[in-house]
């Protein structure tokens, strides 16, 4: 209890700190960002009276990683929002305050509303029916953006049904494995996971696809405690990847990139040798908040954020946000290992899995160290869809962890 309350202390201050930091970084002060910082701490603050009244076994600490996160991420999209020397209105930023709540908002309602998990664990084909029919949509009603078919676009709402379809994945791979399985059972599971895989092939949403496989390898795996699922995993992701590699010039233009970005470095290589620059520029301790130039990285908000926070706050700053994550991935897991049920267990394994997934893809992606794939940062990168999808899962997580 004690050190709850330490954490919270500290996130508020941090919160604070950074955006009272803003106010200062254009040519006149900026009083905006004490608003955001207001809100969200009263959001957190009030959110967090709720969780620890009703439903106080729970594992806060999900809540307290996710929301710090999410505020170093709304402060770097504000900061990247406006100019260093003419001030504009922070719509993004304005934007992803606006998910930030409506996500909080509902993980509150998971926690009131959903039942103890084993209840959902027999409706195995609904969830997997309503995954494919998300990720099949695309095809035929999806627009293409930044070379994936994977957006569908009403007005001027827009969301990519992957980031959905992934939650009803691991509820769907969960109930399949969590009872006594068979051959029949995986073959099964490898059929319809191989249809999701493809639907994400053939939209070129390649950085999803790798996440959905990571998630199924590791929940087989858990499931089954048998390496040579792993293995036989691994080569056909290999064979699959070097198929999609011939198949696809999309794919083939990603590698090119990145086995040698600075051939391409005013064009096609242009994000990623802007993104290695930002991240060398920014040193051990950074350029600090509103000093650097992490606005000449194309998409800084959306794939490339980690890389701004590497410019700005340096290494030490991308340490301690990687060190976040492990936090967040370490509490999830250890909430699978004290669940009741097998189920339980393996949606708390299949989501901690996901944000691990998406961290490694995103971070190894701007600095090159695997091709880059188009993937949000969870709870820091702009976009509401992933923000939401976040906010769903945590909120299944804790119930999972407040019901041990």
């Amino acid at each position: 209890m004690e050190l709850e309350k330490k954490v919270l202390h500290s996130i508020y201050f941090v919160t604070f700190f950074l955006f009272f930091n803003l106010c200062f970084i254009t040519e006149k002060i900026d009083l905006v960002p004490l608003i955001f910082c207001l809100s969200s701490i009263i959001l957190i603050a009030y959110s967090n009276f709720i969780i620890r009244k009703f439903y106080p076994r729970g594992d806060k600490f999900l809540f307290l990683i996710s929301v710090l996160l999410c505020q170093i991420g709304i402060v770097m999209i504000y900061r990247l929002d406006i100019k260093t020397k003419n001030f504009e209105i922070p719509r993004y930023a304005l934007k992803q305050m606006t998910w930030f709540t409506i996500g909080i908002t509902i993980f509150m309602i998971i926690l009131f509303i959903a039942p103890k998990m084993i209840r959902i664990s027999r409706y195995k084909y609904v969830y997997i029916f309503i995954a494919l029919s998300l990720l099949m949509s695309t095809l035929f009603i999806g627009k293409e953006i930044k070379g994936s078919k994977n957006w569908i676009v009403i007005g001027a709402f827009s969301f990519q049904p992957s980031e959905i379809a992934k939650f009803f994945i691991i509820l769907y791979l969960a109930s399949a494995l969590s009872k006594q399985i068979n051959k029949r059972d995986i073959i099964e599971t490898v059929v319809f996971t191989f249809f999701a895989i493809g639907f994400l092939v053939l939209e070129k949403d390649l950085g999803a696809a790798l996440i959905f496989f990571g998630i199924y390898l590791v929940m087989l795996y858990i499931a089954t405690s048998d390496a040579k699922y792993v293995g036989l995993g691994l080569l056909a992701f290999s064979l699959g990847g070097l198929l999609s590699y011939f198949i696809f010039n999309h794919v083939r233009i990603r590698v090119q990139i990145w086995l040698n970005p600075w051939k391409y470095k005013l064009d096609k290589g242009y994000q990623i040798c802007q993104s290695l620059f930002a991240i060398a520029s920014g040193g051990l301790f950074g350029r600090g908040l509103g000093l650097g130039y992490p606005y000449l990285i194309p998409l800084a908000i959306n794939d490339f954020i980690f890389s701004a926070i590497a410019e700005e706050f340096g290494l030490i700053g991308a340490s301690a946000l990687i060190i976040l994550y492990f936090l967040l991935v370490y509490r999830g897991l250890r909430t699978a290992i004290y669940s009741k049920d097998n189920f339980s267990q393996l949606v708390a394994v299949g989501i901690s899995s996901m944000l691990a997934f998406q961290v490694f893809v995103v971070i190894g992606g701007v600095t090159k160290m695997i091709p880059m794939t188009g993937i949000t940062l969870p709870f820091v990168s702009y976009g509401g869809s992933s923000m939401l999808l976040n906010f769903l899962s945590l909120g299944v997580l804790y119930k999972i962890s407040e019901g041990r």
